[in-house]
């Protein structure tokens, strides 16, 4: 049985792609305070595992694109400690009127702008076992409890990472006090591409069947009218493609097509101040 995708939030859904990163750089509070002054009501973010297992918002492997001259170099986000990663300037690439944003952990988001927004978590791994962020994700999650009820779905291009979150949050769900129980329920989906990196078969979105996601996450262009047939209607997975960054184009993708064709159930962008409100 498929956890619904955010039953309670007004349709369709706009997530701001890692914050509002057209106005600020990406992935940090300044992007997401943004995002909410625009008046987005969604983020969507990528989350790392640390070397001493903490959950860091960041979305590359290194801090090379964001960082050029600093001392992390090309190690691996997950080959540092978070003391190390909270010298990270995450600002100054995109403006000096940034400079000294750092890298935030994911609670430190999730405490501030849930429930009043809701949140897509991008778990960022390559590998295919022995990783251990789905089962910290799951972790954090849980204990944070009613604060995410409603607010929180999880994303991934890779579905055995995606799979090993449902398992460990299935697991910990069960554990959950009375009052933790509303937010059992987190939707997960596969996001997807025509893209070499990835493996030919995961470019379709075929990932979905190793997962048992949710809902599907895939890039704009890949979305027809006859994808959105198969994928919403007869699968029954909501849609939510990326990265839409013009109105019009929003809105055609989230319009109902001919003879019942589902539309999508929102929009990932990195211009929510001019995607704004769609109607569906």
């Amino acid at each position: 049985m498929r956890t619904p995708l955010l039953p309670d939030r007004p349709r369709p859904l706009v997530f701001a792609h890692r914050g509002c990163s057209s106005l600020a750089p990406e992935n940090t509070f300044a992007a997401f305070r943004k995002a909410r002054e625009t008046g987005s009501p969604g983020i969507e973010l990528d989350v790392h595992a640390s070397a001493d297992g903490r959950l860091v918002v960041a979305h590359d492997d290194t801090f090379r694109r964001v960082f050029p001259d600093g001392f992390t170099g090309d190690k691996k986000l997950e080959e540092l400690n978070y003391g190390e990663i909270r010298r990270v300037d995450a600002g100054s690439f995109f403006d000096s009127a940034f400079s000294g944003e750092r890298p935030p952990l994911l609670e430190e988001v999730l405490e501030e702008f849930c429930p009043d927004m809701y949140v897509d978590i991008e778990l960022k791994s390559r590998k295919t076992k022995g990783d251990p962020l789905p089962g910290l994700l799951a972790e954090r999650l849980a204990a944070l409890g009613g604060t995410i009820s409603g607010s929180v779905t999880v994303s991934s291009f890779n579905p055995i990472c995606l799979a090993a979150f449902k398992k460990a949050w299935s697991c910990l769900s069960d554990n959950l006090r009375n009052a933790e129980k509303r937010a059992a329920g987190i939707p997960a989906a596969v996001i997807f591409c025509v893209d070499q990196e990835l493996p030919w078969p995961l470019r379709r979105g075929f990932g979905r069947f190793i997962a048992g996601c949710d809902y599907l996450k895939p890039r704009y262009n890949q979305v027809t009218a006859f994808s959105r047939f198969r994928w919403a209607g007869l699968e029954g997975r909501p849609v939510v493609p990326w990265t839409v960054d013009d109105r019009a184009a929003a809105e055609a993708l989230v319009r109902p097509g001919p003879a019942g064709i589902p539309g999508c159930a929102g929009v990932i962008t990195n211009r929510p101040q001019d995607v704004g409100t769609l109607r569906g």
